[in-house]
């Protein structure tokens, strides 16, 4: 303002620009149902970004938006840890959040192949679906639904001459739908692969992140292939008679589906989250934080915060 001698600062918001890549936790996998049929993969945590040329979850390109926070402020943060892998019931991933940005955990794979499953499995990306008989009736079959600009659908069980031989589908990723399990007529139905993740530079590397569990085949399935985890950390699908494979840490990664009976065998766990901030390191003085594990490093003239576990707040200054 001017005061009738000066031009005077009467003061305002001291904000900074910030960066931003927000990762949910991956859902966990689920075993084949009482029939010893292939478990469908979990699904990837849901994933947000605002790095210019890069993308969000669902084919969805980065909100490029420039993010100004304020100074002096704390904001809170989240990081979600993955759901875990289970026989006839599996969880869903936790949330990831970084003030009002909010990513959703990843989907449970469906449950029994009664359609006890429904409604466990829809997330950030959706949870591969189990299998299903000749007539296509059971909709534990369907794979689960993603969140809108967060990551892709799961893929559909397989389907069979024989109800008993369903291969499970892949969970979707950030960066690709799942893999569908094989419709064959005989025991060499293959599972489906789970949906390939993104790749980010946000730290000054490109790291792959929030790929799919791959499902399970049947426990008896012969020559059949379990589905591979999606690019980015997700689990593998189970070959015959094993556990599911977990979904990697810090990737919000969905866990592989089991091969055999779910009172034997289980899914793998979704991997946890992430929350990685960035920012030009002659804005910012110092930050503090409470409740959060934070890795620090710099990439030419940014500041990158890798926050890994925990909730609570942190302060910029």
């Amino acid at each position: 303002v001017y005061t009738g001698s000066a031009w005077e600062d009467l003061g305002g918001v001291d904000a900074f620009n910030i960066e931003y890549v927000v990762i949910a936790g991956g859902g966990g996998a689920i075993a084949g149902y009482a029939q010893s049929n292939g478990g469908g993969g979990g699904g990837a945590g849901g994933y947000l970004s605002n790095v210019s040329g890069e993308n969000s979850g669902g084919g969805f390109s980065a909100d490029d938006r420039e993010m100004f926070i304020p100074k002096s402020i704390a904001f809170n943060v989240s990081v979600g840890s993955g759901g875990t892998g289970g026989g006839s019931v599996s969880a869903k991933g936790n949330e990831s959040y970084f003030s009002n940005i909010i990513s959703v955990g990843g989907g449970s794979a469906t449950g029994d192949g009664n359609g006890g499953g429904v409604g466990r499995r829809d997330g950030g990306s959706g949870g591969g679906g189990l299998y299903g008989n000749p007539t296509g009736t059971y909709e534990s079959r369907n794979p689960g639904n993603a969140v809108t600009g967060q990551g892709f659908n799961g893929g559909y069980g397989g389907l069979s001459d024989n109800v008993n031989r369903g291969p499970g589908g892949g969970g979707g990723g950030a960066g690709a739908v799942g893999g569908n399990g094989q419709n064959n007529s005989n025991q060499t139905c293959n599972a489906g692969d789970g949906g390939a993740g993104l790749s980010s530079s946000i730290t000054g590397s490109a790291i792959t992140r929030a790929g799919g569990g791959g499902g399970g085949i049947r426990s008896d399935a012969g020559s059949a292939v379990p589905g591979t985890g999606g690019t980015g950390g997700g689990g593998a699908g189970a070959a015959q008679n094993n556990n599911g494979n977990n979904g990697t840490a810090n990737l919000g990664s969905g866990g592989g589906g089991n091969s055999g009976d779910d009172a034997s065998y289980v899914g793998g766990s979704g991997g946890s989250g992430l929350v990685i901030l960035r920012y030009l390191t002659a804005d910012v003085s110092s930050y503090s934080q409470s409740g959060l594990t934070i890795t620090a490093s710099t990439t030419g003239s940014y500041s990158v915060l890798q926050i890994t576990a925990g909730t609570g707040t942190i302060t910029f200054s």
